[in-house]
């Protein structure tokens, strides 16, 4: 494999077309007025918006995270500009240990980028969406438990009712895409194998967590078997970067025990011995053992992209998910840059991420595409 390369992998693209005009109206959002506030005389720049989404399907985890998150909402300049115009949207995920402001100000500046390419000729302005999934014990892996809550549920059903309630979108699959890096990553394949029917594009970035360890080693464990209570979790949730939180998020999200209080999880060791039915749990949450269960889900998708850094100590995995789904006939496209885990975020949002929505999520017509005319 060369240090960069890129391949298409699937059946010939489709033309699909979406009738707007049979769209439903937006609603107004809480507290009344109309969402993403403005004129056109101030649409130069798009906004960033920061408001709580309460979830449903969060309420009553067991871990007691708040079902309200909070949410970042880039609302691009054509946004105020044309108050008659919806607009695609994008929900992006951000990583272990992030928030909501992963993306418009520590790995990315997304208004600014996002700015910059709504200026570009042809290119189609989308709203995008980042909740905050930050839990007890930094992380909710995107995925559905009695400890931390449905958050496949909460970004498939929650979040976009509320979005597309609330600002005007294009409320139909063929115009919403999801997107992550690392643990988003994870979650936007985890979550976009199982819902075709709500998003139709993926873009998968430096995802983690894809395949799983059959044999883990039981020292790799120790530090988060130590941690028994939950003041002790928030006290190691409080260091920087990973550590035993991240077995314990894992636990929480793959392994969840409802009879095991106070943290309510079963890790893949106890007392020093490997437990092969926990970690049978784990192995059936990695994606590339799920693929073989969601072909035909995975088969309905649009478009499907997938991007690493040749630096990122990911990268054998990604590999592995991009041969699975190869073997698979899954239709996909697969690229290795130069970078590490976090170093390229803002430029591949800017270069790959947002301009492959722009192609493949249907929008109104652009003013500044060459097929319009004026």
């Amino acid at each position: 494999m060369n240090a960069k390369s890129a391949a298409w992998t699937g059946a010939a693209a489709v033309v699909l077309v979406v009738t707007l005009a049979a769209l439903p109206a937006a609603q107004g959002r809480r507290g009344g007025g109309p969402p993403g506030g403005g004129t056109a005389a101030s649409a130069r720049t798009g906004t960033v918006e920061h408001i709580t989404v309460h979830g449903p399907s969060l309420e009553n985890n067991l871990e007691s995270d708040s079902p309200d998150r909070d949410v970042s909402v880039y609302l691009p300049p054509s946004y105020a500009a044309d108050q008659a115009r919806r607009f695609p949207v994008v929900y992006l995920l951000h990583g272990y240990g992030g928030r909501d402001d992963t993306f418009t100000t520590r790995l990315a500046k997304l208004a600014e980028l996002g700015d910059r390419l709504a200026a570009a000729q042809g290119f189609s302005e989308p709203i995008v969406v980042t909740p905050n999934a930050f839990t007890l014990h930094k992380g909710s892996m995107y995925a559905s438990s009695v400890t931390t809550g449905d958050w496949e549920r909460y970004v498939a059903e929650d979040l976009v009712q509320y979005i597309d309630g609330h600002y005007r979108t294009i409320a139909a699959r063929i115009s919403r895409g999801l997107a992550g890096h690392s643990m988003g990553g994870y979650g936007a394949l985890r979550i976009g194998m199982k819902r075709p029917d709500v998003f139709s594009s993926l873009y998968i970035m430096s995802a983690c967590c894809l395949t799983a360890n059959p044999s883990p080693r039981p020292e790799s464990f120790a530090a988060s078997e130590a941690i028994r209570t939950r003041a002790q979790a928030e006290e190691a949730a409080k260091a920087p970067g990973f550590g035993p939180s991240t077995n314990l998020a894992s636990a929480a999200a793959w392994s969840p025990n409802a009879a095991n209080p106070p943290l309510f999880l079963d890790l893949p060791v106890k007392d020093g011995k490997v437990r092969p039915e926990i970690v049978a749990k784990w192995t059936a949450n990695a994606p590339i053992v799920m693929l073989e269960q969601h072909v035909a889900e995975l088969q309905k998708l649009y478009s499907i992209a997938i991007d690493i850094g040749t630096a990122d100590t990911l990268l054998e995995s990604n590999r592995q998910l991009h041969a699975a789904m190869t073997r698979l006939h899954i239709p996909h496209f697969y690229e290795e840059y130069e970078g590490d885990h976090t170093n390229k975020v803002g430029e591949r949002l800017e270069r790959s991420v947002l301009p492959f929505f722009s192609k493949n999520l249907a929008s109104p017509a652009n003013p500044t595409s060459p097929a319009v005319q004026h």
